[in-house]
């Protein structure tokens, strides 16, 4: 009795060791491939799990999280550029077709790897450089397209795919960047022109209203002298009695003469020289001026005055 005993206790706890080792735990995230001598059993989800100790067995676990893998491609474009696409692709396992995933597929990410190849290379060739840069889009776009329907045979599923980088030979890249910055300094030149053609132009307007208004008060103080003589010689001739026309002239020369002299030698950087410069010249100039009045009077007097009112014409020019 004892023996048997020891036997049923020997027994027990054999059992309860066998059926404790046949639990197991399922990650979040994760599914768990269960075969039964070597064949497919089960999927198992997350959680505590138990199998048959030694007839069931864990053959894999499987990732249901979205990975990425990059894929570094070489190819030449249109224009004989050799360049890198980097493409990154976002794939996960889908759920329901774990099966597929785990047992069609022994390297999932290498025949991905393929296929990014294959549609990279079947359309960057067509295209130039700088158009690769603009339909990097339009290649991410065809390579998801692409993988899509295929791997979902396989049991997976792909999220995204983004041509995270375009990069040229260095040769290259210096050659566009001089491109570049001879553009941008051609703007800039073009934009320094207009600026300056709109100074210039500002300036000229300017320069024009300027000697317009100086033009017109020129005119104002002319007319403000000759009215001013006018009443000077008026009021002159009024006030001193026996004085004629020509000694109030006189008088004025004079007076502006001084008033010359003064203006000249309030300048110390004036280069303005007056001829001649002494009273003896000023009263030349005005025997001058009278002479030049008098023959100019007496010669209107000689002419009819129909003649005079006609305007003297240039003869026509000979050819």
């Amino acid at each position: 009795m004892e023996g048997l005993a020891v036997v049923l206790a020997v027994l027990f706890i054999f059992f309860g060791l066998w059926l404790l080792f046949g639990f197991y735990t399922v990650s979040q995230q994760t599914a768990a491939v269960i075969e039964r001598f070597g064949r497919f059993l089960r999927v198992s989800k997350p959680g505590l799990r138990w199998r048959i100790l030694g007839i069931d067995r864990i053959a894999g676990r499987l990732s249901l999280r979205i990975q990425q893998l990059d894929v570094r491609v070489e190819t030449k474009t249109k224009d004989n550029v050799f360049v890198f696409v980097i493409v990154s692709v976002q794939y996960y396992v889908i759920e329901a077709k774990a099966v597929d995933a785990f047992y069609r597929l022994q390297q999932p990410e290498l025949q991905i790897r393929s296929y990014v190849y294959d549609v990279v290379r079947a359309r960057v060739p067509g295209i130039k450089l700088d158009a690769v840069f603009e339909t990097k889009d339009d290649i991410a776009h065809a390579v998801r397209k692409e993988l899509a329907q295929i791997m979902d045979d396989f049991g997976y599923g792909i999220v995204k795919a983004l041509v995270t980088d375009i990069d040229p030979d260095a040769n290259v890249k210096a050659s566009m960047n001089q491109i570049n910055a001879a553009q941008r300094l051609r703007v800039a030149a073009v934009e320094e022109a207009e600026a300056e053609k709109i100074r210039v132009v500002k300036a000229a307007e300017a320069e024009a209203e300027s000697k317009a208004l100086q033009g017109k008060g020129i005119a104002d103080q002319r007319l403000a002298i000759v009215n001013g003589l006018q009443e000077s010689v008026t009021d002159f001739k009024d006030n001193v009695p026996g004085t004629s026309a020509h000694d109030v002239m006189n008088l004025v020369l004079m007076t502006q003469y001084f008033d010359t002299l003064k203006d000249i030698g309030l300048s110390s950087k004036t280069n303005t020289i007056l001829i001649p410069h002494s009273p003896g010249g000023m009263n030349q100039l005005s025997e001058q001026l009278r002479e030049a009045m008098i023959t100019a009077n007496a010669v209107d007097k000689t002419v009819p005055g129909p003649a005079r009112r006609v305007r003297r014409t240039p003869p026509p020019s000979q050819a």
